[in-house]
């Protein structure tokens, strides 16, 4: 038997509810992706009470479903993009937006632009065409500047800083393109400094935003101008596999709020994703077949990696492991046993736990994956095989 991640509070229940409702009442079909409302609404509370004056930014990148982007707009001060397609989702929710990515296509940077959205430079030849763009169409463009930073975010599931990369301008070259900026009439946004993601190590995120305080007072002094806005990025992880323990986002709140005079005429934001919808989604998948093989139990599922692949260990992981499942439609006082459970693709990838204790199951039941509200069917190959397409839900 293998561990797993811990279930989030909320759902540690069984039989499963979500939103009040049970699994038999929401699963009209399945596959099926559920995301709780109130669990959104309690991390943007917490995350308000620790991080007072700070602007909460979402990423769309983690969950782009266009009921959730409506229930998340009122809740927070802005939206961050990637892409046009990402724009176009959020372009009409009322909420100041910017737009980050190293790969930016012209018509992607005119759409930004016509839009009056905040452009995140990556490169000083995407400065010169953004600017080309608005003098043809006579606009004034809303630019930041994106900094690759000399650090990185210790323990981050993904680092974006400290070494060559296709994100940002180096932190030494950032303030000649600021005056290039304000040189050419463009409205200066500011700074992103963005130095890595999925990060549980609270003392990593303290020092991590220490010194991108420290870079942005150093570039602002440099190119003579303070910044409008620094977004200092997010970092925010979330507990997924066994022995990870949930942030201490307090703690970080009250070590950055004493840091933020050194630029008293600047807003700040964090930009999060994950930490945000991350555990506020249930992924639920009916059980078509149970086998056994070699000694082996196989719980052979309707979905799989096609619609869930960060939890098959196949979306930036090292080393596979368990993400939080459950029987969702098991008694509280069913027998247990080990078993494997897997989805309905060719290929041995296509394991969602393995040898993992379960309530006793049979085709019918329901398995829940958790911690599935971020990069879940977007971040998948969801027409792998040709599987129909899996459902989403609001409650």
């Amino acid at each position: 038997m293998k561990p797993m991640g811990a279930i989030p509070l909320e759902f540690q229940s069984l039989p499963l509810t979500i939103g009040g409702r049970s699994v038999d009442e929401l699963l009209m079909s399945s596959p099926l992706f559920v995301y709780d409302t109130a669990i959104v609404r309690n991390r943007v509370a917490q995350f308000r009470a620790a991080f007072p004056g700070i602007d909460l930014h979402y990423a769309v990148k983690a969950n782009p479903f266009a009921p959730l982007l409506a229930a998340i707009a009122p809740l927070v001060d802005g939206f961050d993009v990637a892409s046009a397609g990402e724009l176009a989702r959020v372009v009409d929710l009322d909420k100041a937006v910017s737009f980050a990515g190293p790969g930016k296509a012209d018509a992607e940077l005119d759409a930004a632009i016509a839009a009056g959205i905040t452009i995140n430079l990556e490169s000083e030849n995407e400065a010169d065409r953004a600017l080309a763009i608005a003098d043809r169409c006579g606009a004034v463009p809303r630019l930041a500047v994106r900094v690759n930073p000399e650090f990185e975010l210790r323990g981050s599931g993904m680092r974006m800083g400290g070494r060559a990369s296709p994100f940002g301008i180096d932190a030494e070259r950032v303030p000649a393109l600021v005056k290039r900026i304000l040189a050419a009439g463009a409205e200066w946004r500011g700074f992103h400094i963005f130095a890595g993601s999925q990060a549980l190590d609270s003392a990593a995120i303290i020092d991590s935003q220490a010194h991108t305080l420290d870079l942005a007072v150093r570039l602002a002094e440099a190119a003579g101008a303070p910044p409008p806005l620094v977004n200092l990025g997010g970092g925010f992880g979330i507990p997924y596999f066994p022995g990870e323990r949930a942030l201490d986002i307090e703690a970080i709140g009250a070590a950055l709020a004493p840091r933020l005079s050194a630029l008293p005429d600047t807003r700040f934001a964090i930009e999060l994703g994950r930490w945000l919808v991350g555990e506020a989604g249930v992924y639920l998948t009916r059980i078509i077949d149970r086998k056994e093989s070699r000694g082996e139990i196989f719980l052979v599922c309707d979905g799989g990696l096609n619609h869930q692949l960060a939890a098959t260990g196949n979306l930036g992981t090292v080393v596979r492991r368990n993400y939080p499942i459950a029987v969702a439609t098991a008694p509280p006082d069913a027998k247990r046993e080990t078993v494997s459970v897997v989805g309905p693709l060719c290929t041995p990838l296509d394991r969602l736990a393995d040898q993992v204790d379960l309530p006793r199951a049979s085709p019918g039941d329901v398995i829940a994956i958790f911690m599935a509200g971020a990069y879940g069917l977007t971040a998948s190959p969801w027409e792998f095989l040709g599987h129909s397409r899996p459902g989403e839900i609001l409650v």
